[in-house]
């Protein structure tokens, strides 16, 4: 076979040490059915290259209709990895709808993108998904060939099942979202789930960052939670409302005294989040928490 693309349903990238953009590029093509993992190419050589069905992170070309998916050129101004690129083009294939699409964006693949671009913070001590697929790399770095593309297809493994893993919850928060939508058109002050479920983001997709809620009651384990709020979906670490101050990093005995609720169990020091014995008991710390705020 001489002709391009002539080995359909294969994939084709370079060999010698590799990245978690390829690597995650070629889990999303597995994922969605588009290659085959027995004609998988690792190479520089261009005559192999071009029998690919797909070649990424190589090549110098970028041209998604032509499943070239390279990011190395002077020319290419935008900031994806090749990973970037595969999934916006299995979303302009119409494979990946939008919405899912969006949250594999913001879940994992911006992040592998950003990585390979030099423009997430190198903060000691943090190790990404991105450094985790790197650290497959064999060692040391002069290993032969052979051991390399094992390594490669150790990393495939774990990227594909990271991305199995998020395609699956991804799926459960569609089944969850007419809770979460049925919830939130009741236009209270807080969010109560009868069972837990995943909230954050259907709530925000549906416009939850203009919603009133500030808080979300809902069952965790034997217990129930009160957790407040963020204010939108990109600072999770933040709430709209704090718990009140005097509860903070409180257990027990000690909350149960402060907080006068006989189901008091924690309340977390950064006032984001407590756990109470019953619902019942959720609700008034509740109540006691949006009274105090109101006086």
């Amino acid at each position: 076979m001489s002709s391009a693309h002539s080995v359909k349903r294969s994939f084709g990238t370079h060999d010698g040490s590799f990245h978690a953009d390829e690597v995650t590029a070629c889990a999303l093509l597995l994922l969605f059915n588009q290659i085959d993992r027995d004609k998988i190419v690792r190479t520089r050589d261009s005559a192999r290259l071009e029998k690919c069905d797909f070649v990424c992170d190589v090549g110098g070309i970028l041209n998604p209709s032509k499943h070239l998916f390279d990011h190395h050129q002077a020319d290419y101004k935008d900031n994806m990895s090749s990973a970037g690129l595969v999934l916006a083009y299995l979303r302009d294939q119409g494979i990946v709808e939008n919405d899912l699409y969006r949250f594999l964006t913001l879940a994992l693949i911006k992040g592998v993108d950003d990585h390979d671009n030099g423009q997430d913070p190198q903060i000691p001590g943090l190790c990404t998904y991105s450094h985790i697929i790197t650290n497959y790399n064999p060692i040391p770095n002069d290993a032969p060939p052979e051991e390399q593309d094992k390594n490669f297809f150790e990393a495939l493994d774990i990227a594909l099942g990271v991305l199995q893993r998020l395609y699956k919850r991804y799926n459960y928060i569609c089944e969850c979202k007419n809770i979460v939508s049925a919830t939130m058109k009741q236009e209270k002050e807080y969010l109560l789930f009868e069972k837990s479920i995943p909230w954050l983001e259907a709530f925000f997709e549906m416009g939850g960052q203009e919603h009133r809620a500030k808080f979300v009651i809902m069952p965790s384990g034997n217990h129930w939670k009160l957790r407040g709020i963020p204010p939108t979906f990109l600072r999770k670490m933040e709430v709209r409302q704090p718990l009140p101050y005097e509860w903070a990093g409180l257990l027990e005995d000690e909350l149960k005294s402060i907080s006068g609720i006989p189901g008091a169990i924690f309340c977390h020091k950064g006032r984001f989040i407590s756990v109470w014995e019953t619902k019942e008991d959720a609700m008034t710390a509740l109540e006691y928490t949006l009274k105090n705020a109101k006086e």
